[in-house]
């Protein structure tokens, strides 16, 4: 018989497991040279510890939605449910503006982790790009990259119980990657090499709050995907445990790894050439051990970046499927697959949209994976918690953050904070997409263009 509902089959480790192989993923190795040269010297690990605390404090925010409202697609149906209830035009039109945002940042941070990997298989294939250039391959490494988007999304064409298992499996090949970093790092450890640049704790300089805006939209890009668990809420068991504590263990045990390991990098390739760097980690083993085993080392990094891919991914294509189940977006995309029960037309049109991003440079993506969201998704969400608080008895709530309401009142200022710092060229990608978002809504509501669908039977 034909199954129309989501299976329950992820547990508790499960759950952290796909967290933190999303968080850790290709992004560390990937942006350490970027987060370095944001504030031009190792004194931009603050933007670290300033970025664990901001995503801890939007952890909880993200763990008592979660809990309280549990279902797929996250942010979605968070929205769906506190907003979309309220009855007015614009309380109707944040599920939509979320969908149509995530569509440009959510692939754009999938893409982000695809054009990184290629710097280290470029490290591995050194004629990699003179190659595909005489068989007629313009941008040759960036149909790698979507090549390789489309075998992730083949490999999740699968049943969630298999694919919650595979997704220990590769998290466990990304801690051992983590490990081997932190503890070659911590053997060979030179403080010497953390010499910081003059005026570098500057308050005063008109660049320090830029500088570390910067940083710390890097840092938070890196620890992204403590939420992800969010978005599988309807195949979460007990999700009003499971998904806080997911969260905040994923948050606790990530920001830990990331801030040993960084340190431990740059106190063996100095800031000034690890900020050079494209491909940070395979040049930090071979520093240490020669090229051969750098080499060997970047294949682990290379199963890093598959196993944040395969997360984020299987997180992701959920949040479609949940708009169009309700009627927010074409019923297409509330189809699964009859034997496997996966969003089919939700994961291959991810894929689409994720393997053209896959065509732009890295920092013009990374900047556009945070920026773009912070409104319509990051602030607006601590606002609906506020707002589900106080106009929502009827709902249970398993869990409640601690010290309320500081947590979220910190992660607002933290979010406004990077907004405000952001690049230029980040922020008319956010206005454009916003406005762009609210045109295509007012046209849909005033009849001008069919509405995206109904509610499937």
């Amino acid at each position: 018989m034909k199954s129309t509902k989501l299976v329950r089959g992820l547990g508790l480790w499960q759950a952290v497991s796909l967290n933190v192989a999303n968080m850790v993923g290709i992004g560390p190795f990937v942006t350490i040279p970027l987060f370095i040269k944001a504030m031009n010297g190792p004194q931009a690990l603050i933007a670290w510890v300033i970025a664990a605390i901001l995503v801890t404090c939007d952890g909880l925010v993200w763990s008592e939605l979660g809990a309280a409202l549990p279902g797929s697609g996250g942010t979605y149906h968070f929205h769906k449910e506190i907003f979309g209830r309220a009855g007015s035009r614009w309380g109707r039109a944040m599920p939509f503006l979320f969908i149509w945002q995530f569509l440009i940042s959510g692939t754009a941070e999938m893409a982000s982790g695809y054009i990184g990997a290629i710097d280290y298989l470029k490290y591995l294939l050194p004629d990699l790009e003179s190659t595909l250039a005489s068989w007629g391959l313009t941008g040759g490494s960036s149909w790698i990259a979507a090549g390789a988007c489309v075998t992730v999304t083949i490999v999740l064409c699968r049943r969630i119980q298999t694919i919650g298992w595979l997704g220990v499996a590769l998290c466990a090949g990304t801690l051992i990657t983590v490990c081997i970093v932190i503890v070659c790092g911590l053997l060979n450890f030179n403080p010497c090499l953390l010499t910081l640049p003059e005026n570098a704790g500057n308050w005063q300089d008109p660049g320090f709050a830029t500088g570390l805006g910067a940083a710390m939209l890097i840092a938070i890009y890196d620890y992204f995907g403590y939420y992800n668990v969010c978005h599988l809420g309807d195949e979460v068991q007990d999700p009003g445990r499971t998904i806080p504590r997911a969260v905040i263990i994923s948050v606790a045990l990530v920001a830990g790894i990331y801030l040993v390991m960084n340190v431990s990098i740059i106190a063996v390739v100095p800031w000034q050439e690890a900020m050079e760097s494209t491909n940070i980690a395979a040049d930090f083993m071979e520093r240490l051990y020669g090229r051969p085993v750098a080499m060997a080392f970047t294949c682990l990094i290379l199963w890093t970046a598959a196993a944040c891919m395969f997360a984020i991914t299987l997180g992701y294509s959920r949040i479609p499927y949940a708009a169009a189940l309700n009627g927010d977006f074409f019923p297409v995309f509330a189809k699964l697959h009859p034997e496997k029960n996966y969003p089919v037309a939700s994961l291959w049109t991810l894929c689409g949209l994720t393997a053209i991003f896959c065509f732009f440079p890295l920092k013009i993506v990374v900047d556009s994976a945070v920026t773009v969201r912070i409104l319509i998704q990051f602030v607006a969400q601590i606002f609906g918690l506020q707002l589900l608080r106080m106009t929502r008895p009827d709902i249970r709530m398993p869990f409640r953050m601690w010290l309320y309401p500081l947590p979220s009142l910190l992660a607002l200022c933290g979010w406004l904070f990077i907004l405000a710092t952001s690049a230029r060229e980040a922020l008319i990608v956010t206005a454009a997409v916003t406005v762009s978002g609210i045109l295509v809504y007012l046209l849909v509501q005033w009849g001008k263009m069919p509405t995206p669908g109904e509610r499937p039977a």
